[in-house]
């Protein structure tokens, strides 16, 4: 008897639910809590590209012969002045060229001495008419042969004397050394590079601007520099060149920014950051966990003012940033955006809107809202 008592309380509920749903009194769901935000008007709007401090004028400076490296008399970072001697090749192969050239100058001369005096002798033969006129204009053509050939000794020459004053390779101008790419003893081809001086004078940033951005860093645009060494300080700058072919290896073109008002107070070396504000930017920003996708392009949930009802609407964004997102077109200031468990919600949804406290918000016709405690 005791046994059929459980299933009579287990039908009981069941009929009230049946008398319910026959009525029409359907119980209706409760609206889901959602944080919600707008946009905020904030710095999201700019790109930010890391840079280092470089010279202007960059110069790779290399030996105009070859030969075998005797001495380096510099390291990197060491400054140094115009005329200055860095390095220095062995000189006995130039000297030798220089001393056989000098040689052959002399011979040229000694021949040229010979042709003039014979040209001479048979000047007069000839006035007189015991030799031939064309015997005559042999010794003359032998003359002015003789007198090229020792134009040719000098500049051969001078030639060699240079190579044998290129052994000593100098600085173009006052500066500092960067990199030395080269060491004693090893053999130096003419051309090849052995330091990197960087010029004094002008400073400016090198940055590594992305394919898809480079269109947006012509020649001339404005930007501004922040140094590591002094936060929150703003250098205003340009753009003074653009790299026409991109990195093989990074895929990126190499920009150099450089300071409109002056020089700043840069070392080389020093790290910067250069920010560019995006094109098209409204100065607008979400957080990044408001943002969904919709058909593979980013959108967001719009919460209707009048109904709390969320719609996905389709954004345009800028660059992602640390903590947000520039959102350029797709909607308003005054919108109220879900800012979180944008996964979890769908299209026409009844939503809660409540704040990061966890306080209701109350989102009127306009957008205005007001927190229920504020009343």
């Amino acid at each position: 008897m005791f046994a059929h008592r459980p299933s009579r309380l287990i039908v009981a509920p069941l009929l009230l639910l049946l008398v319910s749903a026959c009525s029409g009194d359907v119980p209706v769901a409760a609206a889901r809590p959602a944080l919600v935000t707008q946009a905020s008007n904030g710095a999201l709007g700019h790109e930010t590209f890391a840079g280092e401090v470089r010279a202007r004028h960059e110069t790779q400076l290399a030996f105009r012969v070859g030969g075998k490296l005797a001495r380096r008399l510099v390291d990197a970072g060491a400054r140094v002045k115009t005329g200055q001697a860095l390095a220095e090749l062995d000189p006995s192969d130039l000297n030798l060229q220089s001393e056989a050239s000098r040689a052959q100058l002399a011979s040229a001369r000694s021949e040229l001495n010979l042709a003039k005096s014979e040209l001479v002798r048979h000047k007069n033969l000839a006035d007189r008419q015991l030799v031939s006129r064309s015997l005559y204009d042999s010794k003359l053509a032998a003359f002015q042969a003789a007198e090229a050939r020792v134009r040719q000794a000098q500049a051969q020459a001078a030639v060699s004397g240079n190579q044998a004053a290129y052994a000593v390779l100098r600085s173009p101008g006052d500066g500092v050394i960067t990199q030395h790419l080269a060491e004693a003893g090893q053999v130096v081809a003419a051309g090849q590079a052995v330091f990197v001086l960087a010029m004094d004078g002008e400073r400016e940033v090198l940055i590594s601007v992305p394919e898809q951005s480079a269109a947006r860093f012509p020649v001339g645009r404005d930007l501004a520099v922040e140094l590591w060494a002094e936060p929150g300080k703003r250098f205003p700058g340009k753009v003074r060149e653009l790299s026409p072919s991109a990195d093989s290896l990074t895929r990126t073109y190499a920009a150099r920014v450089s300071f409109t008002t002056g020089a700043a107070a840069a070392d080389l070396g020093q790290s910067a950051r250069v920010y560019a504000l995006a094109s098209g930017a409204s100065g607008m920003s979400l957080p990044l966990s408001a943002l969904t996708q919709r058909q593979g392009r980013p959108a967001v949930w719009v919460v209707d003012a009048r109904s709390a009802k969320v719609h996905l609407t389709p954004v345009t964004i800028g660059p992602y940033g640390e903590n947000g997102v520039p959102v350029l077109t797709g909607i308003g200031p005054n919108d109220w955006v879900v800012a979180a468990g944008a996964h979890l919600l769908q299209e026409g949804e009844r939503i809660a809107p409540i704040d990061r406290d966890n306080r209701p918000v109350r989102i009127g016709a306009s957008g205005a809202a007001a927190k229920s405690g504020d009343n």
